[in-house]
């Protein structure tokens, strides 16, 4: 009965989200989101470096976050590790660019679905301290959840009472460990919120002196920086100026839409950081 009713949800979901208005957040909104990444991604129709009028109209940060990370992914076998559960998701855990790597998913808990039937492993965890070798992997990939580490997790993601936390700094320790874990050579794919700083309680949002310090901590070789900022008609290309004042719509917060009806995050930074 809960497949019929997906099925059912992911069919007529996006038509109903269309026609009540396209609000973030409201009936069809995650099964329309779902549907635009998906075509995105299985018909490779993302540049990082251009994007076309309306890309992502009142969409959250997903929908520039997972296209650009697989399409900066090299397509070669190899071990990745998902930090954050962020790829835990059967349409993207069957994109051909994810078929040949072995991917392991570190998150602080279980969460309702796991697909150990695509050969991926499951280990709960604080990202702080991964029970990973030293250089286990080839990619490490964070996206949006380096701005929870030290947060207060237990909104959203635990139960767990030690999870309420507030150490703003407390992300260094986990960009200390993506860097140990990494092979010579190795990437670690990585987005947080950009704009002006703020502490929503559950998660923060990075300014450019929280981006050097976290480049700095990780020593990279080679950075790659690639900004996008949302505006009332979609997404599009910015850089850190542009995105310097960038805010977050924090619909656990309010209810009421700004007029730019911005379903998160303004503005992300992604990192492409090279051990």
């Amino acid at each position: 009965m809960r497949r019929l009713l997906k099925r059912i949800y992911a069919a007529i979901g996006p038509t109903i989200f269309g026609l009540t208005g396209m609000r973030p957040w409201s009936f069809g909104y995650a099964a329309y989101k779902r549907r635009k990444i998906a075509e995105i991604i299985n018909l490779k129709r993302f540049d990082s470096k251009s994007l076309p009028p309306g890309y992502g109209f009142r969409l959250d940060e997903r929908i520039v976050e997972y296209p650009w990370f697989l399409s900066s992914l090299p397509g070669h076998p190899g071990t990745l590790l998902d930090a954050g559960s962020i790829l835990n998701y059967e349409f993207l855990l069957k994109h051909p660019g994810l078929a040949s790597k072995r991917i392991f998913i570190s998150t602080l808990a279980p969460e309702a679905e796991s697909f150990c039937r695509y050969g991926v492993s499951y280990v709960y965890e604080d990202l702080r301290d991964s029970c990973f070798r030293d250089g286990n992997f080839d990619w490490v990939v964070s996206l949006s959840t380096v701005e929870h580490i030290g947060m207060d997790n237990t909104m959203l993601y635990t139960a767990d009472a030690g999870k309420r936390e507030s150490d703003k700094l407390a992300y260094l320790q986990a960009i200390t460990e993506f860097r140990r874990l990494l092979k010579a050579g190795g990437t670690l794919y990585l987005s947080v919120p950009f704009g002006k700083h703020q502490d929503h309680g559950w998660f923060q949002i990075f300014d450019a002196a929280m981006v050097d310090r976290l480049i700095e901590t990780f020593g990279p070789t080679q950075v790659t920086e690639t900004h996008f900022r949302y505006s009332e008609s979609g997404w599009v290309l910015s850089d850190r100026r542009a995105s310097g004042d960038s805010t977050y719509f924090d619909i656990h917060e309010r209810k009421n839409y700004d007029a730019d009806f911005a379903a998160a995050s303004r503005a992300v930074v992604c990192l492409e950081l090279v051990k």
